[in-house]
């Protein structure tokens, strides 16, 4: 079974989330927040949309993951 490729938008915002739960920890969602909110001040609605989605990949993992990704490094 092959896998469908992600795109590149979707890949920088499971990255950068996974960064946010490293640096920040529970945090994370917070900190994403913030700047999906300084970017719909400076109506950049491109970078608020990726923000947004950072929030969604960060709310949809269990705790337990989260935890884990902070242990990794």
């Amino acid at each position: 079974m092959s896998r469908m490729p992600v795109d590149e938008d979707e890949r920088r915002a499971r990255q950068e989330a996974h960064w946010l739960v490293r640096e920040f920890g529970a945090e994370a969602s917070l900190y994403a927040a913030m700047k999906a909110e300084k970017a719909i001040e400076q109506r950049d609605f491109g970078r608020c949309a990726r923000w947004k989605r950072v929030l969604e990949i960060l709310a949809d993992s269990p705790s337990a993951d989260i935890r884990r990704g902070v242990a990794v490094k």
